[in-house]
């Protein structure tokens, strides 16, 4: 058995290598994979050498254990059927649909711990979601989104309009989104938020202040700004903006991994006299006031769930075999308005 595998050589190169693959060991599974999501956020701080060198890829994953040096294997939201069971491993799990975070590859092997079974309603092209869609819904537990409040969102990207989707969902006074392009603003729009605005435009800044009831200087009056904003950009520098818009003792949840970027965030002036919170949201982990109610078992429950209700397959914009990831990579370094979410067909 071979398996075509991803690998991300050198900043801005990717090849595919084809690779033997042993039998699975007694307590492993052989996985052929039918599809997988690029997370074009992260994956294009491994494609541009953007990673930081002295952390794992992601130590909650065993697929991801290594140092963040090239050449590497990367990608976490892979859909496919097993097909070969170790001798020690369950009859039922063979030819169940699985969903896993494994690294772009045509076949894997892993254990029955590294799997999710996918639900029978739930196609692969959906399933495919999961991992960015249990990371909205950790956003959301992160953030505690209260009754009447005004919720904004920097950032349309893929996890941005999932967390989007799934605010929409709550009784609050007013959902702002904000992204740079258009095309997202509109499937934000249709996701069911209020109103989208783009952060580079000064008139439209100037009319969500406006709606925000935001004044011109200090100090903010009761009801003005977002009570609850949350950063999904990938910007540094959006942490200002998000600064700006935020109501007194509101709070700001920051989803974004920056990798080795780094920006200049203004913390001496409206940050520091309006009492803003600042809450790091990281899916590996549960936060720990929830750990006594929730595991990941329960929040991968409602991320299929909201799979279901939001229906994510309609942003799927584009989809290529793997011999094709070197376009698919520079379509989304460069002229990233042309595409939304990519995924690899096997």
């Amino acid at each position: 058995m071979r398996s075509r595998q991803l690998w991300f050589s050198e900043p801005y190169r990717v090849e595919i290598r084809e690779t033997p693959l042993r039998e699975p060991a007694e307590n492993e599974l052989l996985v052929q994979s039918e599809c997988s999501a690029i997370s074009a956020g992260t994956e294009m701080l491994v494609y541009r050498g953007q990673l930081p060198t002295d952390i794992s890829l992601d130590a909650s994953l065993a697929s991801l254990q290594g140092a963040a040096t090239y050449p590497l294997q990367y990608g976490y939201a892979c859909v496919g059927r097993v097909k070969r069971l170790g001798a020690a491993v369950d009859a039922g799990w063979l030819h169940k649909r699985v969903f896993s975070f494994q690294p772009h590859a045509s076949h894997f092997i892993a254990a029955p711990d590294q799997l999710l079974t996918v639900p029978d309603d739930i196609e692969p092209e959906a399933a495919v979601f999961l991992a960015n869609m249990e990371t909205a819904v950790n956003l959301v537990l992160d953030g505690n989104p209260a009754l009447g409040e005004k919720a904004l969102v920097l950032g349309q990207g893929v996890v941005g309009l999932l967390l989007s989707g799934v605010l929409a969902r709550f009784p609050l006074a007013k959902l702002y989104a904000l992204d740079g392009l258009a095309e997202r603003r509109a499937s934000a729009l249709r996701l069911g938020v209020s109103q989208a605005f783009d952060p580079a435009n000064e008139t439209q800044i100037a009319s969500l202040k406006q709606a925000l009831r935001l004044p011109v200087q200090l100090p903010a009056t009761a009801g003005s700004g977002a009570d609850l904003v949350y950063e999904v950009s990938g910007a540094p520098e959006a942490l200002n903006l998000a600064i700006d818009l935020c109501a007194y003792s509101g709070r700001i949840v920051i989803g974004s991994w920056y990798g080795g970027k780094a920006g200049a965030v203004r913390l001496g002036g409206a940050a520091h006299r309006h009492r803003i919170q600042f809450i790091g949201s990281q899916v590996s982990t549960i936060a720990p006031a929830l750990s006594g109610r929730w595991d990941k078992q329960r929040r991968f429950d409602l991320a299929w769930d909201m799979i279901r209700a939001l229906r994510p397959r309609r942003l799927i914009s584009h989809r290529a075999v793997l011999g094709q990831a070197g376009n698919i990579y520079r379509l989304l370094d460069r002229t990233p308005e042309q595409a939304l979410q990519a995924i690899f067909i096997y």
